[in-house]
């Protein structure tokens, strides 16, 4: 059975579906800007629980986290009361500690707001670690060939 509340990933591209409600947008029924993060971070979680990587099992299992390190956004255009929009997720590299991913949020197509971000895998202080094994591997086949 295939669970469409987290998406599915294509190739290397992850695609989450989001309806935008009532909560999500300011007084004129537009997406607030801060709620692109929520959107983002949904899908980017969803990729990754479906690359294999589960955030509280490397939690419980190897004291470690995922931690924002940067993120910019450019918004190119609103999202509104009630549309259906796309979160298209994919991972541009990945260093001993690091992650990097692109995540565009699309309607019908048209992008709306374009993001990069950084992870950093942090150990249980809040100190760098390197990515365990198991999740490198799983998340390798993902990212582009860097030769």
């Amino acid at each position: 059975m295939v669970d469409a509340t987290v998406g599915a990933i294509t190739g290397a591209v992850h695609v989450l579906p989001i309806r935008v409600y009532y909560e999500d947008t300011d007084a004129s029924g537009i997406v607030y800007y801060a709620n692109y993060l929520r959107f983002i971070e949904r899908a980017r979680t969803d990729f990754l629980r479906l690359a294999g990587v589960s955030h509280s099992r490397l939690w419980d299992e190897d004291g470690l986290a995922f931690a924002v390190r940067s993120c910019w956004l450019e918004y190119l255009a609103p999202a509104r009361l009630d549309d259906q929009v796309e979160v298209h997720s994919r991972l541009t590299g990945l260093g001993g500690a690091t992650l990097d991913a692109e995540q565009i949020v699309r309607r019908d197509g048209a992008e709306l707001v374009r993001s990069q971000i950084r992870i950093a895998c942090v150990n249980r202080h809040g100190r760098p670690a390197r990515l365990p094994r198991p999740v490198r591997a799983a998340l390798e086949r993902f990212v582009p060939s860097q030769g």
